[in-house]
């Protein structure tokens, strides 16, 4: 029977530590993708290495066995199998996942001897197909620079529509400040120093004298023709003296 490995030695720590290290970074990665590297010279894959950085995504050769050990470890392991066949390396992207995928797909235009498989975005398994429509997004920049016009598109109508109404309010006001103006003020003169000339103009001015009652009465009513007066002590034509 055959005697299982002792574990203290440096080998089996070493295959356990890059073990860890796979399972770390299957879980802390946003996406991870597969690909089959057979015939790509080291030159080339560090090419790919260099279009992968800015998207933020380590490429990463490992043993099959030992990805298969750390899938399942992580509850991946049924997910990455049937993608474990030949010499197999890893994406881990932990930056813009569009950016990536596109990075690869333009890769693997050029040098057909790297091939896609698929992989995981977050938890949820993607294939090829997946990874090529992934790759047709706009990029994190350009999509955050979209969502930032929506948000100004409103904003700048609206400063536009608050600068045109009090534009024409101050034209207003100044249309009637030149156009009125209070009686004896100067055309240009400002509303303050109009308003004190309507005032002084107020104060000037002569009042009324009012009217006698006299007159008053004789505005209201017509003089009666006047009789002339009889003497005193005479009768007049309607009275006839007492008989004794």
């Amino acid at each position: 029977m055959a005697l299982k490995a002792d574990p203290t030695t440096a080998q089996v720590a070493k295959k356990a530590a890059v073990i860890d290290e796979i399972k770390t970074k299957l879980q802390g990665a946003e996406a991870a993708v597969l690909t089959e590297y057979r015939g790509l010279t080291v030159s080339e894959i560090a090419d790919l290495r260099a279009a992968l950085r800015p998207a933020a995504t380590e490429y990463k050769v490992y043993k099959n066995t030992l990805v298969q050990r750390a899938a399942n470890e992580a509850g991946m392991g049924d997910t990455l199998a049937e993608m474990l066949t030949g010499p197999v390396a890893i994406a881990f992207i932990n930056g813009d996942a569009a950016a990536a995928a596109k990075a690869l797909r333009d890769f693997a235009k050029v040098n057909q001897n790297l091939i896609v498989k698929g992989g995981l975005l977050g938890d949820r398994p993607i294939g090829a197909a997946d990874l090529d429509a992934l790759a047709e997004l706009p990029s994190r920049e350009v999509m955050l620079s979209q969502i930032a016009g929506l948000f100004e598109a409103p904003m700048a109508q609206t400063a536009g529509l608050l600068a045109a109404l009090l534009r024409d309010t101050v034209g207003l006001v100044q249309a009637l400040i030149d156009q009125g103006g209070a009686p004896g003020a100067p055309a240009d003169a400002s509303p303050a120093e109009a308003s004190d000339a309507a005032a002084e103009s107020a104060e000037s001015a002569p009042e009324p004298a009012p009217a006698s009652d006299a007159e008053s009465e004789g505005a209201s009513e017509p003089e009666a023709a006047s009789e002339p007066e009889a003497p005193a002590g005479a009768a007049t034509e309607s009275e006839t003296p007492d008989v004794e």
